[in-house]
């Protein structure tokens, strides 16, 4: 069976899988570790806290520091109410497409890796080539910030990181980070008629949100020099407001999520900093004159690194090598890689398929697309093998 053929039977198995966000991914770890065993690799299965969620960190070739890893999340997002032809967890194929939940984001790039292993483990490798497999990306990237802490603290971790998300197999060296947050406003119900003698929680939000909206414009003044992202600024987009019961009532409790996409760590600090100077020096006083048990609590959502582009960068030199491109792009699109570069690792991200098809119903992957892919990963062989 060649290597397309593999990788395809894998893709089956994979896609089989339902693993939404919401449900365990057991399973399917458990189904990849056995894969990555028998093909000679050292696998770890990580649970999480809950015992239902993991992830796979296997290696293939010499137990030193640095080599690369090849990246990829093993969560799909929902298909409730999508307009499937077929069976969105029973792959299928028609015009050189292989269609289902997840074949393109991205367990189509999961399963080229995985047919490659007994490659690699064949060879006499000059330097490790690492798997992992995360949980939870679609959520917070929650598996890869576990995995990135564990990752920091060995003294034997990788060098360098191909996080494979569809991007048509371009080199991607850049994208924002994503903050997301809840803001929960707590005040003092009453009758509309006496608005003296309550807190309204909705008008504390409110102001809340007038000061990021300030604090938006402020940033378009804040882009870096030369940046070449779209826009070159940090945003800050308001996505939720909810609050109060009707007209006549003083409203006793609200709530605001929002998000931030800083392009510079130096960017979210000062928005963090100003919001949360704002909320301690005067909304919060304010509201606790007329009503002392009043709260404003912020839960963080996540707070996933962007991937800042480097002038110098061994994964980006190396996977140009492989794959023949020119230049490398950025997008709008968040992953796990900047989780993984502040730990120290060169990243980029390369994989196939198209971030177009991503979430969509009838999700697909081009059959051609799985073959460029393995194509790169041999001619990683190649170069991490050792001669004469």
């Amino acid at each position: 069976m060649s290597d397309l053929e593999t990788t395809r039977e894998i893709l089956g198995s994979l896609i089989s899988h339902p693993t939404v966000s919401s449900e365990s991914n057991l399973d399917l770890m458990w189904v990849m570790a056995d894969r990555l065993d028998r093909a000679g690799a050292r696998v770890e299965v990580m649970k999480d806290a809950s015992g239902a969620k993991a992830n796979l960190f296997a290696t293939i070739g010499p137990d030193e520091p640095g080599g690369l890893m090849l990246s990829g999340h093993s969560d799909v997002v929902p298909v409730e109410d999508q307009p499937w032809s077929a069976d969105p967890f029973a792959m299928w194929e028609d015009d050189a497409r292989l269609f289902g939940r997840g074949t393109c984001d991205m367990k189509g790039f999961i399963a080229a890796c995985i047919a490659m292993a007994p490659t690699f483990a064949s060879r006499q490798l000059t330097r490790p080539i690492h798997f992992a497999f995360t949980h939870d990306e679609e959520i917070g990237c929650l598996g890869a910030q576990t995995l990135a802490h564990i990752l920091r603290d060995r003294e034997v971790r990788p060098g360098l990181a191909i996080v494979g998300e569809p991007t048509s197999m371009r080199i991607i060296e850049g994208h924002k980070g994503c903050c997301e947050y809840r803001v929960t406003f707590t005040g003092r119900e009453g009758h509309g008629s006496r608005p003296d003698l309550g807190v309204n929680a909705s008008e504390y939000a409110t102001r809340y949100v007038t000061r990021l909206l300030e604090l938006r414009e402020a940033l378009k003044h804040r882009a870096p020099p030369g940046s070449r992202f779209e826009p070159p600024w940090t945003t800050i987009n308001i996505g939720r407001m909810a609050g109060g019961h009707a007209p006549n009532i003083i409203c006793g409790h609200a709530e605001v999520e929002w998000e931030m996409r800083p392009v510079q760590q130096t960017d979210a600090d000062f928005v963090k900093r100003a919001i949360r100077d704002y909320v301690g020096d005067i909304l919060l006083p304010e509201m606790q004159a007329g009503f002392p048990e009043a709260l404003i609590s912020t839960e963080v959502l996540g707070e996933v690194a962007g991937l800042e582009p480097m002038d110098q960068n061994a994964a980006r030199y190396l996977v140009s090598e492989l794959t023949g491109a020119n230049g490398a792009d950025l997008v709008a699109f968040g992953t796990e890689a900047g989780l993984f570069q502040e730990i120290g690792m060169d990243v980029v991200v390369c994989g196939p398929g198209s971030i177009e098809q991503a979430h969509k119903p009838d999700e697909f992957i081009e059959i051609g697309q799985l073959a460029s892919c393995l194509d790169m990963l041999h001619g990683l062989a190649d170069r991490f093998t050792a001669h004469g």
